[in-house]
């Protein structure tokens, strides 16, 4: 005949009382995991009048929080039910803690990359279709990730460069630019007149160019020699209209030298 003396010892309410617990533990780690979830959601929402970096970036920071928040969740679940039916935990934690340590030494580099990415992320440092310069690499942004950021130069060319190798990071997209036109006028010509000149289509440049946000001012003459005198103008604008500007500067200015019998050196 069986042995039925074991059966008999087993405290099957202790074993109830530690169903119950568990189950208690679950559903409430499931609701503090459902309040979290709207509370990142909340404070990360979208808004139409962001950019779509902008937008980007909040929801690779949204995910991320999520998945975080999930799986320490889970962890401090599974732990406390196991502790609720007696299985000593310690001897878990510690193969955890070595199996932890031997991947962080394996996946070092991964980690290297996600942090630095987190912190791009956080920082706003770039946005998709902006202008940047990375490691010696120009062009336009077209993915920011948490490992990875691609970037296409002007040649079409694709470059993947690893969060973890960027060392520094040029945002030629923020901010104002400043359009600057070199003039070369001959050392013996009338410097006064020319600049004279250029001021007056300076102003009506101003009232009448898209794309400028200051100016366009005479700064003067910025060098000279036994043949010609070099006149720059500069102008404050926006962002993506600084070659836009510089190219039309150059033919009005140029035009109406022109018209007051004013001639360039050859080198423009």
């Amino acid at each position: 005949m069986p042995d039925l003396s074991n059966w008999i010892h087993i405290d099957f309410t202790k074993i109830f009382d530690s169903l119950l617990a568990s189950i208690f533990i679950i559903v409430i780690s499931l609701i503090a995991l459902s309040v979290i979830r709207k509370i990142i959601i909340r404070l990360t929402n979208q808004s139409k009048r962001l950019n779509k970096g902008t937008q980007q970036r909040l929801k690779t920071i949204q995910s991320l929080l999520i998945n975080v928040s999930t799986y320490v969740i889970f962890f401090i679940a599974a732990v406390t039910v196991l502790k609720e039916f007696g299985i000593d935990i310690s001897a878990i934690l510690a193969s955890a803690g070595v199996l932890g340590l031997a991947i962080g030494f394996g996946a070092k580099d991964l980690v290297a990359d996600i942090v630095t990415g987190f912190f791009m992320l956080m920082e706003d440092q770039v946005h998709v279709g902006e202008e940047i310069t990375v490691n010696g690499y120009s062009g336009t942004v077209e993915h920011v990730g948490l490992r990875v950021l691609k970037l296409r130069d002007s040649d079409g060319d694709l470059h993947f460069v690893l969060n973890r190798d960027v060392k520094s990071l040029t945002n030629h997209s923020r901010g104002f630019k400043q359009a600057q036109v070199d003039l070369p006028i001959p050392a013996d010509a009338d410097l006064d007149r020319a600049i004279s000149v250029l001021e007056q289509e300076c102003n009506r440049l101003k009232q009448q160019m898209a794309g400028i946000v200051n100016g366009p001012t005479v700064l003067g003459v910025e060098t000279i020699s036994t043949t010609e005198a070099m006149i720059r103008v500069v102008a404050q604008t926006e962002n993506e209209k600084k070659s836009e500007v510089e190219r039309e500067m150059r033919k009005d200015l140029k035009k109406a030298l022109d018209q007051a019998q004013i001639k360039l050196n050859a080198s423009l």
